[in-house]
């Protein structure tokens, strides 16, 4: 077995690079460049206005003319594109990443009055970084980006916490892999079971996707949800590699009910296997929460933090992402020095040499800064599939939010789906061409087809992978000369340090964007929401089997309508859901209907079958 040790402690130096955002222009193709001026505040933004659409005269130039209206044509003469797109192209050399937005219609003159918004985002994130408040509605800093900086945290104590946190999950992987730890049944172990939800699960799945060796020191599956069949099938796919299987459960308040469902659930996987399961598991979370005294008090193999200043779509780069994928083999160093590389690009304040300014720029303009259209994320790259999935989490958490910084109802978002190319070319391309104008589109390309020495032509002058660059080309052209646009985002193969950078690209246009619709992109209170009606549901529920367990506690059994359990519960608002309740119970055989069926609500008639005389007096 290879040493992991090159995975978490090596890492090639980082070059000093003077200008790691040059961009590509060329001196008989450079347009003017406007000056733009750098107020110290920018102007409050009216939560429905659009910029994009329709430019106020409220936002007048200094001598008082106001900005033009936008244009709905989108510029088609090929050589004024070309210049477009050399006037556009960003590239980060280090990186071999490319951000071409010249397929998105803003103007000049948009560019010039969107500026102080994007000084006052600029400052808003350099403030984040020093350690400002940037969560107020929590009270929270928001430090994910200290996470491959260590040394920009704010103080001393965040530092090494980062330090120590990183050299612990290194030291760990090496001795797992290793064999210095090893399962009680002996030998190594094979399999990671990761259980946790949201963004402890989407960024360390698309990292799986994206960058494990085709033979991982250790094969990773993972429980995601509280889907009972679901948590079934992946439990039974370990078959007797559950003996060697690492469980890592991960949950920042180790109190998430999905999360909690998945371990109870595993943890009885394992006495029915006559395995103890705290010699095999793991715990990710916050020092002191229950997840993290629970792991503590029956010894579990390890335990890592969770910080209360990284919210879990912003993960990926603690000890959530980087332990299940330094245990998969994956260089995590090269990881953290993509994403600090990408993070020292996002800081510059000149917008065309900031790769974050320009996405932000980009989906203002296109969806009206209101979220008037969706965002389609393609990538033509197989293992690249899973990137619009975790956009989804990381951007409409962030930005789908009903108030704004000030209180005012704004109801902002942004919608994200995808697939990956060419299979979108057989699925949705075709309603993309041709109906409805709800979108913009984000190619992500890959260069490199497969590695040097391994490509093959399937006829003369062509291979498989050119192909999917010609679909990718054609269909990025076929949709702009039907007025749909697009961003394209070009790496040179798809590495860790790659895969690093996409991910700081993404969290700091989310932030830049949020600061300039006046947003909190750093709290959730829709899933807190949803998470609290959830409950509410359970706890109806226990009513109702209450209810029917008196019910049939009585001799003869008495059979209830669905209107005398609402009545019982003293719930009759609730019998819509009270219905619900039943029939799910029903169908899983633990209500059985005495007459008619759950098709006839206002007719059937509900007991449990047996009567639980303990429930009568608890």
């Amino acid at each position: 077995m290879a040493s992991i040790s090159g995975i978490c402690f090596s890492s090639p130096s980082l070059k000093p690079n003077k200008n790691p955002f040059l961009r590509a222009t060329a001196a008989f193709f450079s347009l003017p460049m406007h000056s733009l001026s750098v107020p110290t505040r920018s102007p409050r933004i009216a939560p429905a206005h659009s910029v994009a659409r329709e430019i106020s005269a409220d936002f007048s130039k200094s001598d008082g003319s106001a900005f033009p209206t936008k244009n709905n044509g989108l510029e088609k003469d090929p050589r004024e594109l070309w210049r477009r797109y050399v006037d556009w192209l960003y590239q980060h050399k280090d990186l071999g990443l490319f951000l071409d937005v010249s397929r998105v219609g803003f103007t000049d003159e948009f560019v010039d009055q969107m500026e102080p918004r994007l000084q006052a985002a600029f400052k808003a994130m350099d403030d984040l970084e020093k350690g400002a408040i940037a969560n107020p509605d929590e009270g929270r800093m928001v430090g994910h980006y200290w996470l491959r900086s260590p040394d920009r945290a704010p103080n001393s104590f965040l530092k090494s916490q980062i330090e120590n946190t990183l050299d612990a999950v290194c030291a760990f992987t090496d001795d797992v892999v290793s064999g210095k730890i090893k399962p009680p049944s002996g030998g190594h172990f094979t399999q990671i079971l990761s259980v946790g939800i949201g963004g402890s699960a989407l960024g360390p799945q698309f990292v799986a996707e994206a960058l494990a060796p085709d033979n991982p020191p250790l094969k990773i599956r993972f429980i995601d949800n509280t889907d009972p069949a679901g948590i079934d099938h992946q439990i039974a796919q370990l078959g007797p590699e559950l003996a060697s299987t690492l469980v890592i459960v991960i949950s920042k308040s180790g109190g998430t009910p999905e999360t909690r469902n998945g371990l109870l659930e595993v943890q009885k996987a394992f006495r029915e296997a006559g395995l103890e399961f705290a010699k095999q598991g793991v715990a990710i979370t916050q020092e002191n929460s229950l997840l993290d005294n629970t792991a503590r008090i029956e010894g579990w193999l390890a335990r890592f933090p969770m910080f209360d200043w990284v919210g879990g779509r912003t993960s990926e780069m603690s000890a959530v992402g980087l332990l299940p994928a330094a245990l998969q083999g994956i260089n995590i160093r090269e990881m953290l020095a993509g994403a600090a590389l990408m993070d020292d690009a996002n800081r510059t304040t000149v917008v065309k040499d900031n790769p974050a300014a320009l996405l932000a720029l980009s989906w203002y303009w296109a969806c009206d800064g209101v979220g008037s259209k969706d965002m389609v994320v393609l990538p033509y790259k197989d293992s690249l599939l899973l990137f619009s999935r975790y956009l989804q989490q990381l951007v409409m958490e962030s930005l789908g939010k009903e108030f704004d910084l000030d209180g005012n109802r704004v109801n902002q978002g942004l919608t994200v789906y995808g697939n990956k190319g060419s299979t979108d070319q057989h699925a949705y391309i075709q309603q993309l061409r041709d109906g409805v104008h709800n979108f913009f589109v984000t190619f992500i390309e890959v260069l490199r087809d497969r590695p040097p020495g391994h490509d093959w032509e399937l006829e003369p002058g062509v291979t498989c992978g050119d192909y999917l660059f010609g679909m990718l080309q054609g269909t990025r052209s076929a949709l702009y000369a039907n007025d749909r646009e697009s961003i394209t985002v070009t790496v040179q193969e798809v590495t860790p340090r790659t895969v690093g950078a996409l991910v700081a690209l993404y969290e700091r246009a989310v932030g830049i964007y949020a600061s300039v619709v006046n947003i909190n992109a750093y709290h959730q209170p829709g899933v807190e929401a949803g998470k609290k009606a959830a409950g509410e549901v359970l706890a109806l529920q226990k009513r109702v089997l209450a209810v029917l367990n008196e019910a049939s506690c009585k001799e003869p059994v008495e059979p209830l309508t669905l209107d005398q359990v609402a009545e019982r519960c003293h719930a009759p608002e609730d019998i819509e859901m009270i219905y619900k309740i039943i029939a799910h119970i029903a169908a899983n055989d633990r209500a059985l209907i005495a007459e008619g069926t759950c098709g006839s609500p206002r007719g059937f008639k509900v007991f449990l079958g047996e009567c639980n005389v303990d429930e009568l007096y608890a």
